[in-house]
């Protein structure tokens, strides 16, 4: 797994990280939800703590932590679903509609943290939860357990809460479970025992220590005062119960509405989802506006169809919307744009449609309106090329081989090139975002880049936070970019897609990348050369030279001088100039990586 803390060398680590992705990928399929569906693929743990996966945190390549939290989930978890994540300090599922019984935790024995409230989890309290020596916190509360509550000691635990469930018995008088008041416990009608006001027996607890009653002592005015008040707190006590077991009656009615709900949505749309927020009503009557010839749709079209989310851009949230005709389209939800009029925003877009190039993604029509914003594009069904490289490591991975790799190379190259030649403007990039992840896939691998020109319609200071370009050398030190800080991103990508490795300057949020074109340079002058390329290509030595020659052109890219760097037609050239093989098969299995390096003496970079 390049890039990772997990290696090959290190054949235990490699061991756990495969059970760890088995149970991540059960979890995935228990609760069959589009957010993990499109976001839980490729590896969950990258370079030693930095997760790529939502609601995942790792440490040292191992998952310390699973959060999530108010997303729907809905489902049934096995109860040995979290025994080989054995390093999970902290879960959390709070306020979902999960069913079922509660998972076992025996082999999970560094747990601090256990939220799982506000669910519809059944069944008893697992005692497995006692070995835990270093819990902390145990929320278990609003949920339909029974049962009574284990015998909980240990002197970690400050926060435990199972209230507003259907748990019976006396309460343990345990160190640990004396320490926590009434609300801890509260509406669970067969509980009892202290904190409750309900004696085990069915009397009412008034204070276990009060002196017994003499008969023939005549009440005066302060045992009178002392009985109401002790008769209010009681009455105030039956007031709160009732309180709170009706607002956990409608609560549960609530959540089983809810999971009917969703479990309909399952059965009807496979758990597709509705673009969220849609305008009952266009502006003005506003229509969307197509800026080439293609099949024509309407605004309600868009909005009624099934729409899985692709994940969310530097702009706005990303869709794959299937409309009732099988048309599958791409919606993109702008925002932080710049105050554009209707004209200015058309003037812009038209432009971008009218770059047509076999290697561009051109916008298929627009939304535009004082509440929505909206980009609608072809869609493209192999994905992008950063989860090519990236993701699913796998058995069933297909691997990414050399003569694939440089026809991507050529097909952004070319892209890159007709966008120089043809971009009239003198103040706007080009590109001005191009990594990896807006290059995409079509069926015959061939390389679709995406997101360019974007820089003339969103706002300047998102822009410079957000895009590439604008962490491109020049930029740093002058505050100035251009053609060639498209040259720049260009290079950057030519590296990650030869080592396998996410760079520092297009890494998605959460993930920290390589500043390649320093490591390449390192691994020159330590003399550790060999481990450069991706271990996918590594191994094909009837490609070797022509791996050389596109990382000297990526390095001659990267250069920090913009002075320094080629234009894109002589790009183009020397690109082009290396061919693909007439095979991908790993010709040199049976030569090492020394025998390999070798190869490098001699050249420079």
């Amino acid at each position: 797994l390049p890039g990772s803390v997990i290696t090959q060398n290190d054949p235990a680590s490699l061991e756990y990280y495969l059970m760890e992705t088995d149970s991540l990928f059960a979890l995935k399929a228990d609760f069959n939800h589009p957010l993990l569906e499109n976001n839980w693929t490729g590896l969950h743990c990258l370079f030693s703590d930095q997760p790529q996966w939502y609601g995942i945190r790792c440490f040292n390549g191992r998952v310390t932590e699973i959060i999530l939290e108010d997303i729907g989930l809905t489902g049934k978890v096995k109860v040995h679903a979290l025994d080989n994540l054995t390093e999970l300090s902290s879960i959390s599922f709070r306020n979902n509609v999960i069913s079922g019984n509660l998972m076992h935790f025996t082999y999970n024995s560094k747990l601090k943290h256990i939220d799982l409230s506000d669910n519809m989890f059944d069944g008893i309290i697992t005692s497995s939860l006692l070995g835990l020596n270093v819990l902390e916190s145990l929320q278990l509360q609003d949920n339909n357990l029974t049962g009574p509550i284990p015998a909980f000691n240990q002197p970690s635990l400050t926060r435990f809460n199972v209230s507003n469930n259907n748990l019976s018995g006396e309460i343990p008088q345990t160190r640990a479970l004396r320490s926590f008041d009434v609300s801890s416990y509260l509406a669970n009608p067969g509980l009892c025992g202290s904190p409750l006001l309900t004696k085990c027996g069915g009397r009412v607890l008034i204070s276990d220590n009060a002196p017994p009653a003499r008969k023939k002592k005549k009440f005066g005015g302060a045992s009178l005062v002392a009985i109401f008040v002790v008769l209010d707190v009681i009455g105030l006590a039956i007031v709160v119960f009732l309180f709170y077991a009706y607002c956990r009656r409608a609560k549960r009615q609530k959540k089983e509405k809810q999971a009917h709900e969703l479990e309909l949505e399952t059965e009807n749309t496979k758990k597709d989802e509705k673009l969220e927020s849609a305008p009952a009503t266009t502006e003005d009557g506003k229509k969307l506006t197509f800026l080439n010839e293609v099949e024509h749709f309407e605004l309600r079209d868009l909005y009624k169809a099934s729409a899985e989310g692709l994940g969310k851009g530097n702009f706005g949230n990303v869709y794959k919307a299937t409309l009732d005709n099988g048309l599958a389209v791409v919606v993109k939800r702008l925002k932080n744009l710049k105050p554009l009029s209707d004209d200015e925003f058309n003037k812009q877009v038209r432009v971008l449609a009218d770059l047509k190039h076999p290697n561009l993604l051109p916008p298929l029509a627009y939304y535009y309106s004082n509440d929505e914003k909206l980009m609608v594009y072809k869609f493209v069904q192999n994905g992008n090329l950063f989860n090519r490289i990236f993701g699913g490591r796998g058995k069933e991975r297909i691997p990414f081989k050399w003569n694939s790799r440089v026809l991507v190379a050529h097909g952004v190259a070319r892209a890159l090139e007709f966008l120089h030649l043809n971009t009239k403007s003198q103040t706007s990039i080009p590109h001005g975002n191009l990594k990896s992840s807006n290059i995409l896939l079509d069926a015959n691998g061939m390389a679709i880049v995406s997101d360019y020109g974007l820089a003339s319609l969103v706002a300047v200071p998102i822009s410079t936070q957000r895009m590439i370009s604008y962490k491109c050398p020049e930029y740093q030190m002058s505050k100035k970019i251009s053609k060639k800080s498209d040259v720049w991103c260009y290079g950057t990508f030519l590296l990650e897609l030869l080592t396998g490795k996410i760079s520092t300057y297009s890494a998605p949020q959460g993930i920290n990348g390589v500043d390649l074109g320093t490591w390449v340079h390192k691994a020159v002058r330590e003399e550790w050369t060999a481990e450069i390329f991706d271990m996918e290509i590594a191994r094909q030595r009837n490609a070797f030279d022509g791996m050389f020659q596109l990382l000297q052109v990526a390095l001659k890219c990267c250069d920090k001088s913009p002075e320094k760097r080629p234009d894109m037609n002589e790009v183009v050239r020397q690109v082009e100039e290396i061919r693909v093989g007439d095979s991908d098969d790993d010709s040199d299995l049976s030569v090492s990586f020394d025998e390999q390096s070798k190869s490098f003496d001699g050249r420079s970079f």
